[in-house]
């Protein structure tokens, strides 16, 4: 369970096959003004392991590792991905009060992200930085 953010930043890892998720990575890097969150696709070999996870779990949720070793997956990932970009605790103590709502919410966006507006995924725009040619 998600116990706090290191306002210093982690690491978010995310699918880099869909366009939903590339879009929404954009929206955290505009939020993100001090670069305080490293993002990885997780087709890129080493992206899992930068998480402490298998190409699994990331394939089927965002994944997070923040500079004091909290992970996290799913809407907890983004909860703390947030508060790091935006250097609040804010987003996790809000996730911890509507956890069941969130995740659940997450769940049916994962379930059905290729539906949803999206843009060019990164791997199809950055084919090298997913260990593609």
């Amino acid at each position: 369970m998600l116990t706090g953010v290191n306002a210093t930043g982690g690491t978010l890892v995310f699918d880099g096959d869909c366009g939903f998720c590339t879009r929404s990575l954009g929206w955290l890097r505009l939020l993100d003004t001090k670069r305080r969150v490293t993002t990885a696709p997780f087709q890129r070999p080493d992206a899992p392991g930068m998480v402490d996870a298998t190409p699994e779990l990331c394939a089927a949720a965002v994944r997070w590792k923040g500079v004091d070793g909290t992970t996290a997956g799913g809407a907890a990932a983004i909860n703390a991905a947030l508060s790091a970009a935006l250097n609040t605790d804010v987003p996790v103590r809000l996730y911890r009060h509507t956890r069941a709502a969130q995740e659940g919410l997450y769940d049916w966006v994962a379930r059905n992200r290729g539906r949803l507006p999206g843009m060019t995924p990164w791997c199809d725009r950055f084919p090298a930085d997913c260990g593609r040619s």
